[in-house]
Parts: structure tokens; C-alpha cells; sequence
């Protein structure tokens, strides 16, 4: 059976490439109003999106603007629950005007990592995804426990891994700033996310082989390689790799 996997984007973030980079990818994470986004950037990207035939999905967050959702915040699980819900629901909203479904939610930065492996804060979003879209499928950290915590509380997961990111030996991503945090476009992104899909494994910055399952992979579409990322990446899984890219869960 050939391999298969989503190319996910976190778009909608005011980079100024998003038209470049939703016809690379299969679903689309779109800021809805935490770290970045409005109701006008929302409704922008979703009708670019739907031209594309991308998936939409909401990409919720601390509510900190400032520091782009990229600091971790102290909040309680009742009212994260409710910033959280509040976000997926104001996409939702554009969604639903645009006669389009909402297809899946993955936390961002700061939020994604903390609920990772902090299950009063995974519990919050668990159930604001429950509230706010109920049938649309959790982006996780691929390997980590809100994996399973999300599957237990019976929403469909998505076990993400990442082509610019740099993993440490516990599977979690190298905190930006340290040593082997990002990896540059090119053909060493693209063997490493092909040794993911064909062996299951991902070479850790300390040297050893850390298992980890690759149902999509994410394109950070902040940074300034996002489109030549997603563009050599993208040729390099179908040929030489010969992976089928397909949005998440598609026949």
C-alpha cells in the first residue's frame, strides 16, 4: 500500500505568502483571533482555502497577541476552556457563512506544546473542541500523551510531526532559540519526514532513534522558508518518496 500522509499550514497569521502556500498544502490551520486574526482574515483565508480545496481547521491560543502565543500563560482550565472554545467557534462561524465544515482544530505554540503533556490544560482543550466543534478531528504532537487522552474522551486525533523542527530523545520539539532547533528547507527536511513515514522513527538532536507516527506534517507558515518548504518538501515525498499527499482522513 503506498504511503499517506496531510501537509498541514498555519496560515491566516498576516505573514503576506498565504496565497503561495495553501495550493502546497491539504489542510489549513487558521488564526482565529489568539495570537493573530480577525473576522476579515478569517473570512479571507477561508474563501482562499476553499479555492485550493483545503481542509479548514481552527489554530486557537493563549490569548496573547503580543508574544504571538509563543510564551506559556497561567490560566485556569474553566476559563481556558472558554478562550479556547470562543476562537474555534469564531472561525466557525465563517465557516459555517461559507458553507464550508470545519474539519479539525490544532492548538498553537505555546498552547500546543503545554497541552501536550499537561493534562489539566489538554482536558481544557479536549472539551473545548467537544463544545465548539464536536466530529472535527484534534492536531496532536505526534507521540504524546494528549494523544491519548483525546482518543479516550473519543475525539478522532491527528498525530502531527513537524519538517523544520528539531526533536529531542523524549519526542518533544527542541524549544526555539537551543542548537538544533530548526531544520532548513531542503533535502534533509525531506528525508527525515520520509524516515518518519517509512520507518516510524525521527533521529533525536542527542543521536537516538525516537519512534513516532506521522499521520500529517506541519508547515509553519510564519517563517520566511514556509512556501520553499512546503514546495520542496512536497516534491521530494511524491518523487523520489512516492507519498500520496491527501488531506487527513480523505478516501
Amino acid at each position: 500500500m503506498a504511503l499517506r500522509v496531510d501537509l498541514n499550514g498555519d496560515v491566516g497569521e498576516g505573514a503576506g505568502h498565504d496565497a503561495d502556500l495553501l495550493p502546497l498544502v491539504t489542510s489549513a490551520n487558521i488564526a482565529c483571533g489568539g495570537h493573530a486574526g480577525d473576522e476579515a482574515s478569517m473570512r479571507a483565508t477561508v474563501a482562499l482555502a476553499a479555492k485550493h480545496g483545503v481542509a479548514i481547521g481552527a489554530h486557537p491560543s493563549y490569548p496573547d497577541r503580543a508574544n504571538f502565543g509563543r510564551v506559556d500563560v497561567e490560566v485556569a482550565p474553566a476559563p481556558l476552556k472558554e478562550q479556547v472554545a470562543e476562537q474555534i467557534l469564531a472561525l466557525r462561524r465563517v465557516a459555517d457563512h461559507a458553507g464550508l465544515p470545519l474539519r479539525h482544530v490544532k492548538p498553537h505554540g505555546a498552547l500546543y506544546n503545554r497541552a501536550a503533556r499537561d493534562e489539566p490544560v489538554a482536558r481544557a482543550v479536549i472539551e473545548a473542541v467537544q463544545a465548539a466543534a464536536p466530529g472535527a478531528v484534534l492536531f496532536v504532537l505526534a507521540g504524546s500523551p494528549l494523544a491519548e487522552w483525546a482518543r479516550s474522551a473519543g475525539l478522532a486525533v491527528a498525530e502531527e510531526v513537524f519538517a523544520d523542527r528539531g526533536y529531542r530523545a523524549d519526542g518533544s520539539l527542541v524549544p526555539r532559540g537551543q542548537p538544533g532547533a530548526h531544520v532548513p528547507a531542503g533535502r534533509e527536511a525531506g528525508a527525515r519526514v520520509l524516515r518518519m513515514l517509512r520507518d516510524g522513527t525521527v533521529a533525536s538532536v542527542e543521536g537516538k532513534a525516537v519512534p513516532i507516527r506521522a499521520d500529517t506534517i506541519c508547515i509553519h507558515g510564519d517563517g520566511p522558508e514556509a512556501v520553499r518548504m512546503a514546495r520542496e518538501l512536497r516534491a521530494f515525498l511524491v518523487s523520489p518518496g512516492g507519498v500520496e499527499i491527501a488531506r487527513f482522513g480523505s478516501e
